[in-house]
């Protein structure tokens, strides 16, 4: 799936079992969430996930790693 260091590839996993539990939540209709759409939000947290991994030196690590191979 994410190619990335085990510290990000947590925190984005993570990240998507609190999104899929929030929109479980909406589905049961047990809470509104403001009318935002699961694609949407799926969307921004990829979004986040692919510029925080541009980011951390451990992950740019493991992809040069990777594509020397």
């Amino acid at each position: 799936m994410m190619m990335g260091c085990k510290k990000c590839q947590t925190a984005c996993g993570i990240g998507l079992l609190v999104l899929g539990i929030i929109f479980l939540l909406k589905d049961l209709g047990t809470w509104g969430f403001w009318g935002i759409n699961w694609w949407t939000a799926l969307l921004i947290w990829c979004g986040f996930g692919t510029f925080m991994r541009t980011r951390c030196d451990d992950c740019q690590a493991v992809i040069t790693g990777r594509m020397k191979k």
